[in-house]
């Protein structure tokens, strides 16, 4: 029996001794291939084995550290999150730069697990290559067409203006928090300018929308998503990524409910919203599909 505990005590150390002769040898691989690329890559603090930089990061406020960063490795410098090397530039004149003498090396952008989960590679600001530039090409074209930057959103939002201030008077003067009737406002400005119209502040469709949006957006930034995004693997047991695709179905559920509304009210000659100009260029694409096909 002492044998039997001799032996598992030194297999429990043999493996612990193996893990630790494992992570020495990946840091000395690591340092290796940086110090071959000195002069190549932006400079950046020192990372542990596959846990990189995230022991010294805030998570919570990570801009903060990345400020806090460029005051030693100067505008452009390289952290680890976990394995995964990111570049972080810092300061408007040097993202503007980045952005329009290079344009074309930071055309496309990284898709973390956390946008892919819930847009699939869809829409504008989480996709890449044409899809994305037809989709640039589109929404620009019909917001302008719906007064964004013009006298139109203004007189929206004038419009939505008065509902606010409705809703203070409710008040009468005491002291209350205005984030959810401003989110409420916010919300149906947009909402007036992709569906063509707006929706009461107590119209329970609307503020479930509104409220799961923004738990969402609250969950994408919190620490257990920048650990998911960092290591995909981890998804099964955080409790965030069943909370935002839980919130992404229903909400893709009710955008459906919408639109198929829209859909059955459709008239070609009058577009409500940036739906309408979807459907009625679906709809275009499809006869010209069609017309295609039987020539």
């Amino acid at each position: 029996m002492a044998v039997i505990e001799s032996l598992l005590q030194f297999l429990s150390t043999g493996t612990l001794l193996g893990a630790l002769l494992l992570l020495l040898v990946l840091f000395l691989l690591s340092t290796g291939s940086r110090s071959q690329k000195e002069g190549k890559e932006p400079p950046g603090p020192k990372p542990l084995p596959l846990l990189g930089n995230l022991l010294t990061l805030d998570l919570e406020r990570p801009f903060d550290a990345f400020c806090e960063l460029s005051k030693t490795h100067g505008n452009i410098f390289q952290v680890f999150l976990g394995p995964r090397k990111i570049v972080v530039l810092i300061g408007y004149k040097t993202v503007k730069e980045a952005l329009v003498n290079y344009a074309e090396e930071f055309g496309d952008r990284k898709i973390e697990p956390g946008c892919r989960i819930t847009h699939n590679g869809h829409g504008i600001l989480f996709s890449n290559g044409e899809n994305w530039r037809e989709m640039r090409r589109f929404a620009l074209s019909n917001l302008r067409d719906f007064g964004m930057g013009k006298r139109g959103s203004e007189e929206k939002i004038i419009e939505e203006i008065q509902y606010l201030k409705g809703e203070f008077e409710k008040f009468e003067g005491k002291p209350f928090d205005t984030t959810q009737p401003v989110n409420y406002a916010a919300a149906n400005i947009i909402s007036s300018i992709v569906y063509g119209s707006r929706f009461e502040y107590t119209d329970p469709q609307f503020t479930e929308m509104v409220d799961m949006t923004n738990e969402n957006v609250r969950v994408s930034g919190s620490v257990s998503m920048m650990l998911y995004n960092t290591f995909p693997w981890l998804g099964p047991f955080l409790n965030s990524k069943r909370i935002i695709v839980r919130n992404a179905l229903k909400l893709r559920a009710e955008m459906t409910k919408l639109i198929t509304g829209l859909l059955e009210t459709l008239n070609p000659h009058d577009r409500r919203g940036i739906v309408d100009s979807f459907l009625i260029r679906k709809q275009s694409d499809e006869i010209e599909f069609m017309r295609r096909l039987t020539e």
